[in-house]
């Protein structure tokens, strides 16, 4: 985590894990007969671990609606377009999550062919790779520009003229949603990005790349993904 440098994250995370072990300790525990993980033909008693990825696959694949003028918007689990994956230049595009009432429907921005996988673009093409890492594990650093636009959100979010990535959404970290990021925020998190220099963080991430033919070893994996997070945000 401390390798992202980038404190808004790391607490979020943190805030997400405290709460998930809370609720297993008070929901889970207690009715422990209730609660099997069934692996094929075995089950055995739920684990923090299990509810932990069960907290993880949710929170990838919600969409927040908005069902009403009065109540909050909602965050569910929509079977088929819940299983849309990412790409921010897709010409299809989720319509209706912030109309209430309206009906949800994937409007087709082009011939779709027998077979070919129906794309979405996360957020509404409005997120940042800081939410990209944080809810769904993985930058978004495919399509033309490589991931150009995605960092971007975050350079523009740290120097206060974006209110996307954490100015925009509800965190742990930023408090509340539809804010810039405080000044307080964005210094403490451009001091972490500087205890490192981008060439310094390049040759720590080539040196990685050597080992990782190497070793399946996720923790590595996860190290190089860091570092091509802040290497991202620093060119941003």
């Amino acid at each position: 985590l401390e390798k992202l440098q980038h404190p808004l994250i790391v607490e979020e995370t943190l805030n997400r894990r405290e709460k998930t072990k809370q609720r297993y300790e008070s929901d889970v525990m207690p009715n422990i007969q209730n609660f099997q993980w069934k692996d094929g033909s075995n089950s055995a008693a739920a684990t923090l671990d299990h509810l932990q990825w069960a907290v993880w696959l949710i929170t990838s694949r919600v969409l927040t609606v908005q069902t009403t003028d009065t109540k909050p918007a909602n965050r569910l689990m929509i079977p088929l377009l819940d299983m849309c994956n990412h790409d921010r230049h897709s010409q299809h595009v989720l319509t209706g999550r912030a109309i209430p009432g309206a009906r949800l429907k994937v409007l087709a921005g082009c011939n779709v062919k027998a077979g070919e996988q129906i794309l979405i673009s996360y957020g509404g093409g409005l997120e940042g790779n800081d939410r990209f890492i944080q809810d769904y594990g993985f930058l978004d650093v495919y399509g033309k520009d490589e991931g150009k636009v995605a960092f971007e959100f975050v350079g523009a979010s740290l120097v206060g003229s974006s209110t996307g990535g954490f100015g925009k959404r509800p965190s742990a970290a930023s408090g509340v949603g539809g804010r810039r990021m405080s000044k307080v925020d964005r210094e403490r998190t451009l001091e972490a990005l500087g205890r490192t220099s981008l060439e310094e963080d390049e040759e720590e991430l080539k040196q990685l790349s050597e080992k990782e033919g190497e070793s399946d070893n996720c923790d590595l994996m996860q190290v190089k993904e860091a570092l091509e997070f802040r290497i991202g945000v620093k060119k941003a």
